[in-house]
C-alpha cells in the first residue's frame, strides 16, 4: 500500500521537513538496515520518509496517517536506531490491545533480528511471573498494553527512571476506549525523565491536545492526508452476488481456483462470521474464526496459529482490521462490503502491506452498489469486476 503522487504532508510549524526517498539515506546502523531489507520494506512509505528522521534528530513527534501505512515500522525503525547498546530500558510503547501490542512485538524483532536488543512483551496474555524476571534484566525496549504496563510501573518493576523515549500507538482508539487516565498516570511515571515522546494515530480527536499540551514539548505534527490515500499495490476486484443468499456458493467457487497461500474473509457480525465458519468446516476448509466477543487469550492463540499457517483462512469482524499484520496474506474478500467507508483501507490493507502485492474481492448484492461508488470516491480508486482469469493475478 502506497500513497499517490498527488499525495501531501502537512506540517504544524515553519520547519523543512525532508522526504528520504530510501531508508540508506536516513543514515541508519547497518545491522538495522539488514533487519528492513530482509523483511523486503525496499523504500519507505511516505509516512516513513517524513517521519522517522524528525524523530532522530530529537523531536517529539504527532504523526497522522491510516492503518497500513507503515506507522508501527516508523516508530520501531526509530527507535531502534535511537537506543544504545547499554542494559538499561530505553524505550516504552504502549498500545490498546493485546493483538496489537504482540504485533508491535514481533515487528520489532524482526526489524532488529541482528541487533542483539531484549524487548519485552508486557500484555493480559502473558504471564505476569515472565513478566516480572524478564523485567529484572532491564530490556532494552517494553512493548504492552496500558493495564499492564501500569501495574509494572507501580510495583517498580520497570526501571522507569532510565526511559528515553516514549510511543503510544493508535492514539485515538486508547482515547476513545477509555484508557486516557492510564495513558496520563505512565505519562506522570516517566515524564521526569529526559523524555522524547512519539504519538501516532489515525485521526487526531479533541483530547489528544490535552495530552500533548501536557506532556509533549512542541511537538511536530506530520499528517498525511486521508482523503488522498490510495491503494496502489493492492488489485480491487468486485464479484456481483445479487443477493446475499448467493455469497457461499460464489466463495466456494473462488476457493477451487485459488491457488493463494492465506486469505482472510471480513463479515459485518459475529453471526454471519459462526455461520461461514460451521459451513466452511463441513465442506472441509481448514478455518480460524476471530471476533470480539472472544476472550482476549483466544484470539491471541488464533492469530499466532494463523500465523504459522495452521488454516488457510481467517474469518474475521472488524476486530482484524487494525494493526495486524499477517503477511503471507496475499487474498482480503470482503464477504460483507463494510458499514464504514473509513474499515475499507483497514480491511484490505492487510493484503498489501508495505507495498506488498495483494488482491481484494467485494461480494456485492444489489444493495451494496451505491456503498461501492461511494468506497472509489472515497479513495479516488477502480474498483473493477473479477475477472475469469483473475487466478494469474494473484499467483
Amino acid at each position: 500500500m502506497s500513497l499517490n503522487q498527488n499525495q501531501t504532508t502537512e506540517v504544524n510549524d515553519d520547519s523543512v521537513i525532508t522526504k528520504y526517498e530510501s531508508f540508506e539515506d536516513m543514515e541508519l546502523k547497518d545491522e538495522l538496515l539488514r533487519g528492513i531489507f530482509a523483511l523486503g520494506f525496499e523504500t519507505p512509505s511516505p509516512i516513513q520518509q517524513t517521519a522517522i528522521k524528525p524523530f532522530l534528530e530529537g523531536r517529539d513527534l504527532i504523526a497522522q496517517s491510516q492503518s497500513g501505512t507503515g506507522k508501527t515500522a516508523t516508530f520501531a525503525i526509530s527507535i531502534l536506531q535511537k537506543i544504545k547498546n547499554e542494559q538499561r530500558t530505553q524505550a516504552l510503547i504502549v498500545s490498546h490491545t493485546r493483538e496489537l501490542s504482540t504485533q508491535i512485538h514481533n515487528v520489532f524483532n524482526d526489524l532488529g533480528k541482528y541487533m542483539n536488543y531484549k524487548i519485552c512483551l508486557l500484555s493480559g496474555g502473558t504471564s505476569i511471573r515472565q513478566n516480572i524476571d524478564e523485567l529484572s534484566l532491564n530490556p532494552h525496549i517494553i512493548i504492552g498494553t496500558p493495564g499492564r504496563v501500569l501495574d509494572m510501573l507501580a510495583k517498580n518493576y520497570i526501571a522507569y527512571k532510565d526511559i528515553n523515549y516514549l510511543m503510544i500507538d493508535e492514539a485515538d482508539e486508547m482515547l476513545s476506549r477509555g484508557f486516557v487516565t492510564q495513558v496520563q498516570d505512565i505519562f506522570r511515571y516517566v515524564r521526569a525523565n529526559q523524555l522524547q515522546v512519539g504519538l501516532y494515530s489515525a485521526t487526531m480527536p479533541k483530547e489528544f491536545f490535552e495530552i500533548t499540551e501536557k506532556f509533549m514539548d512542541r511537538p511536530l505534527k506530520i499528517l498525511v492526508k486521508t482523503e488522498q490515500l490510495t491503494l496502489e499495490g493492492i488489485k480491487q476486484f468486485y464479484v456481483n452476488v445479487e443477493r446475499n443468499d448467493f455469497k457461499y456458493d460464489v466463495l466456494c467457487d473462488l476457493y477451487k481456483m485459488i491457488e493463494a497461500a492465506q486469505s482472510i474473509i471480513y463479515c459485518n457480525s459475529k453471526k454471519i462470521v459462526n455461520d461461514l465458519s460451521r459451513r466452511l468446516g463441513e465442506d472441509n476448509f481448514t478455518v480460524s474464526t476471530i471476533h470480539g466477543e472472544m476472550p482476549q487469550e483466544d484470539r491471541t492463540r488464533i492469530v499466532e496459529s494463523f500465523r504459522r499457517g495452521d488454516s488457510r483462512i481467517l474469518l474475521s469482524t472488524d476486530l482484524l482490521s487494525r494493526g495486524i499484520d499477517v503477511q503471507q496474506v496475499s487474498i482480503v474478500i470482503n464477504y460483507d462490503v463494510p458499514y464504514s467507508i473509513e474499515n475499507y483501507i483497514h480491511r484490505i490493507g492487510r493484503s498489501g502491506r508495505f507495498g506488498r502485492k495483494g488482491v481484494a474481492i467485494n461480494f456485492v448484492t444489489h444493495v451494496d452498489i451505491g456503498k461501492l461508488h461511494d468506497i472509489q470516491k472515497y479513495y479516488h480508486t477502480q474498483i473493477e469486476e473479477l475477472p475469469e482469469n483473475f487466478n494469474d493475478l494473484v499467483n
